[in-house]
């Protein structure tokens, strides 16, 4: 309650002074209203209000560029050369010299077969043909006497073509001698089993004290060549079609051969060596509707193995005015389409549907609904809706790249 102390003039009492309710006199009611009423305005006065700031969201500005395109094709590793061990002779294992799982060489020794029959034969051959060589010996004698005889007119003609048909015959039996010397010896150099091509060989099929039949069906054992190494995948005949029309029609420039890059994703990481690309298939799978190529990666650590399923990069075309988007800045709609959050000019979000055609590198290609210039939202997404007014900050190359690495191999 607000009540004034007030003294009227002519009623003052010195010995008795007392406070008088404003309410006995009109004039000093109203005074103390308008005071009241004042103060109670002062009261319920509010601070003036702070206009909002527009959220800040992180942008990239996008621009054409030059982009190789890149397919993703599923493929297996499958070795330069397999060579199956096999026995060339016949007889019983009496070693094996190789640990198993092991790199051999070209040449290296893999099983002894018995070699004692072998060294008998070779024997027995050379001794065949010291005895052809003999046997040459007199018949050359014998022809150069008659042919002399037959120059004096002592021996007849015929005698003379006798004496140098035998020593023919001789020299032709010799020959043969020689041979079987040689198909001895070969047999016996046989009877060690060699590598026949450089690779890490498997499991050991015999053991010592089997006994092989040469030109068997059964290999002993097998040798892959690892380093190079072979990835073998398969791309739609669909897509070589569209590849083929995008390089007639100028939309993609050919990658010339030299540039040309295959690499490898294995267990979902960048294989970290090159390959390049051998060949493509001229037919195409009737079953499958796929057309078989292939490409050569280097192995030296012999990481890749035959059997491998891993993802194959090849390098198909450069699109000379191409714009990419990171991969976090695409929206997916309810109908399965594409779109963006762009900035305009007046700072307002509007959304905009695209077209995307391959994601590359956590990037996606957009072949409609873009254009240079344009400023693409990548984060912040939560602090707006469409319309509404942003601040608009440029996003950091390399914090794009970082995501978009990320995105590639997760």
């Amino acid at each position: 309650m607000l009540h004034c102390d007030f003294n009227p003039a002519g009623h003052t009492n010195p010995q008795n002074r007392e406070s008088v309710s404003v309410m006995t006199n009109p004039v000093v009611a109203i005074a103390c209203l308008i005071v009241g009423s004042s103060l109670l305005a002062g009261c319920n006065d509010k601070a003036p209000a702070v206009a909002d700031t527009p959220p800040e969201v992180s942008i990239v500005r996008v621009q054409e560029e030059s982009f190789t395109v890149v397919r993703e094709l599923p493929g297996r590793i499958a070795p330069v050369r397999v060579a199956e061990v096999r026995p060339r002779v016949s007889g019983i294992i009496v070693g094996r010299l190789f640990r198993q799982g092991s790199d051999v060489e070209a040449g290296d020794a893999l099983y002894e077969i018995d070699p004692r029959p072998f060294e008998v034969e070779v024997k027995a051959q050379e001794a065949a043909q010291a005895k052809a060589e003999a046997v040459l010996d007199q018949a050359s004698r014998q022809a150069n006497r008659i042919e002399m005889l037959a120059s004096q007119h002592v021996a007849s003609t015929a005698e003379n073509e006798k004496a140098v048909g035998a020593k023919r015959q001789a020299e032709a039996d010799l020959a043969a001698r020689k041979a079987e010397v040689a198909r001895a010896k070969l047999n016996l150099d046989y009877a060690t089993i060699r590598a026949p091509i450089k690779g890490r060989i498997g499991a050991a099929l015999v053991s010592e004290g089997a006994l092989v039949t040469a030109n068997d069906t059964t290999n002993l054992a097998t040798i892959r060549q690892l380093d190079p190494i072979y990835a073998d995948f398969t791309q739609s005949v669909g897509d070589l079609n569209k590849l083929r029309a995008a390089l007639e029609s100028g939309e993609l420039e050919e990658v010339s051969e030299n540039a040309a890059k295959v690499r490898l994703v294995v267990d979902g990481r960048a294989y970290p060596l090159d390959g390049k690309l051998l060949f493509s298939e001229a037919k195409v799978d009737a079953s499958t509707g796929q057309v078989t190529l292939r490409g050569e990666f280097p192995n030296p650590n012999g990481e890749l193995l035959p059997g491998m399923y891993v993802r194959v990069m090849i390098e198909q075309g450069i699109d000379k005015d191409a714009i990419a988007v990171p991969e976090q800045a695409v929206q997916r709609t309810a109908n399965g389409g594409s779109e963006v959050f762009v900035v305009k000019p007046d700072g307002r979000v509007a959304k905009q549907s695209i077209r995307t055609t391959d994601l590359q590198g956590g990037r996606w290609l957009v072949s409609e609904g873009l254009k240079s210039g344009d400023q693409v939202v990548v984060e912040g997404f939560q602090k707006f809706v469409a319309g509404d007014r942003v601040r608009p900050v440029s996003m950091d190359d390399t914090k794009v790249s970082d995501a978009a690495s990320s995105a590639s191999f997760n």
